[in-house]
């Protein structure tokens, strides 16, 4: 296999529904391989003898491409369909799984899909040593705090400090997902770290979603905004809105 061939789960055309760069038209790659195994994650990452590659943008159809996925195989995909709808796409998010467990493919990627439109890199924020040499290839970091409420694991804060540290001048926001358990003394930590080493990043508070609805009451989002605003001014509220739309 080659250093510019990547293990992929899907790739398909919708619209963001997490993070600054919501409602944007983006061509989702979502890699597989993770180094977590989040409670709440929805998304299967292991790796698989194919692929699902929708068969046009938006078409909500698929065929099935053979992994690993070379990266003249990919950009010629990606190619067509912005042909296909010109204007249509703000950007490409890179997505997992874990997308920086395939580092060594993203150096050879993002260079090329980078002239085809701008980056969006979605990471659980863990792997710092991965990112550094990807961070000029890259024009937004929506990066995850996976806190233990809702993970079932030690928070892995010395990392997502670190990682911070890089993407604070990538168009960065940082993404909490919370739930009923978590508590606001772990949200008042995410709010620091974002204050100290991304301060102009907003904070957004994400309830989980169950069921495809808000697993979280209001009172309890009310309560962790306002303690978490008392220490990090640029707080929101968003939650996952692709579930609301009965997209991808």
């Amino acid at each position: 296999m080659s250093q510019t061939d990547g293990q992929l789960i899907e790739l398909f055309s919708s619209i963001q529904g997490e993070g600054l760069l919501i409602g944007f038209r983006q061509i989702f790659i979502r890699l597989a391989l993770c180094n977590l195994s989040c409670r709440y994650c929805d998304t299967p990452f292991d790796v698989a003898d194919s692929c699902r590659v929708e068969t046009a943008p938006g078409a909500g159809s698929f065929f099935a491409l053979p992994n690993p996925v070379s990266l003249d195989v990919l950009s010629n995909l990606i190619a067509d369909w912005l042909d296909r709808l010109p204007g249509g796409h703000h950007s490409i998010s890179i997505t997992g799984g874990e997308p920086l467990m395939q580092d060594k493919v993203l150096q050879g990627w993002l260079p090329v899909l980078g002239q085809l439109l701008p980056i969006h890199l979605e990471t659980n924020g863990t792997l710092p040593d991965a990112f550094e040499p990807l961070v000029p290839f890259v024009d937004w970091v929506s990066m995850d705090i996976k806190l233990a409420s809702l993970t079932g694991e030690p928070t892995p804060w010395l990392a997502h400090e670190d990682f911070l540290s890089l993407a604070s001048d990538r168009g960065c926001c940082v993404k909490v997902v919370v739930g009923t358990e978590t508590t606001v003394e772990e949200v008042q930590q995410a709010a620091d770290l974002v204050h100290r080493k991304a301060p102009s990043a907003p904070l957004i508070l994400q309830p989980i979603t169950m069921a495809g609805q808000v697993g979280t009451a209001a009172a309890h989002l009310f309560r962790l905004q306002e303690q978490a605003a008392r220490i990090h001014g640029l707080v929101r509220v968003i939650p996952q809105t692709h579930a609301f739309l009965g997209l991808l």
